[in-house]
């Protein structure tokens, strides 16, 4: 979603400039990681399994991602990083040292939502970035749930967030109510360690809550991931942004047009997104290959999962589960 540019800079200064730094004797580890439930967003029978991202500068990309996301390294090579929570692959990294940098104007990434599984815990990622000197884009608090926004080295946008309670969640003709206000920063903080040893450590139920993207037309999107990948409205704004989810969350994807208005397909040698991949329900997935087949959309079958194109030529697959 987009951000409030209202930042508290009172705030941020504050957490770098005062407070008890607690000693380390190793790596930043939230204190809910021994005892985190799956969040509500990856309990539905769709939702974001993982992301690859092409990357040119494959070292640089890991070590961010690894020591200050906090996400584990499971695989690596020359070609590729895979990197996830709980053995779980949530960010693939692929190696396109020739790439052209990432187009904003273009489809693409808008940003990767990384679900923190309790607000404390986003709040102790929030004094680790900023005692780390980690730059923010911006911060907001969207009524369903608080998010961060930053990029990462080679301009791709993440946001980092908690839900609020999904039984607080207002919602109307089932679209939910969601805003942009400014994030209470001081509040998201207090009580917590000033702590900021790398590498940080994700808690453990940190996953990938919803892929935001960049598409050129916001009811092509609606056509491809309500019509075909089944996805459902659960937001709107005019023409120029949606928001669709599966089992009343209120996003698993959101598409706009803010930079990308009436954009192509992306083309193959330019570094930012590959691909999306949604965790499916194996029931749902006969259902979902019929969908496909009628309407004409490019689509393969790899084993058991399904791989298709977006109208702009992102990879989307779905995961049978």
């Amino acid at each position: 979603m987009i951000f409030a540019n209202d930042i508290s800079r009172r705030a941020a200064l504050h957490f770098i400039t005062t407070g008890t730094l607690l000693m380390a004797t190793g790596p930043f580890t939230s204190s809910a990681e021994a005892a985190a439930s799956p969040s509500f967003a990856v309990t539905t029978p769709i939702h974001i399994h993982s992301a690859m991202l092409r990357v040119r500068d494959l070292a640089t990309m890991t070590d961010f991602y690894n020591r200050y996301m906090g996400l584990d390294i499971l695989s690596q090579s020359h070609l590729e990083t895979v990197l996830g929570k709980d053995g779980a692959t949530l960010l693939t990294l692929l190696a396109k040292s020739t790439d052209e940098p990432d187009d904003k104007r273009s489809a693409g990434l808008f940003h990767t939502a990384f679900l923190m599984p309790t607000r404390k815990d986003l709040g102790q990622w929030l004094i680790f970035a900023v005692r780390n000197k980690i730059p923010f884009t911006g911060f907001a608090d969207h009524f369903v749930s608080e998010a961060l926004y930053l990029d990462d080295p080679e301009g791709n946008g993440i946001e980092v967030y908690a839900d609020r309670s999904p039984l607080g969640w207002k919602w109307t003709d089932n679209l939910v109510t969601m805003g942009t206000e400014q994030l209470d920063l001081d509040n998201l903080v207090e009580g917590l360690p000033m702590e900021d040893s790398l590498p940080y450590v994700a808690p453990s139920g940190f996953r990938i809550g919803h892929m935001h993207l960049r598409v050129g037309d916001v009811d092509k999107a609606e056509a491809f991931y309500i019509g075909t990948a089944g996805l459902e409205r659960t937001q709107r704004l005019s023409n120029s942004a949606t928001f669709l989810a599966n089992g009343h969350y209120h996003h698993h994807i959101g598409a706009n047009i803010w930079q990308s208005r009436g954009a192509g397909k992306r083309k193959e040698t330019m570094a930012g997104l590959e691909s999306v991949s949604f965790s499916t329900a194996l029931p749902l997935m006969d259902g979902l290959r019929g969908r496909l087949k009628a309407s004409g959309a490019d689509f393969r079958e790899l084993g058991d999962v399904v791989e298709a194109l977006d109208p702009w030529g992102t990879k989307v697959r779905f995961v049978p589960v």
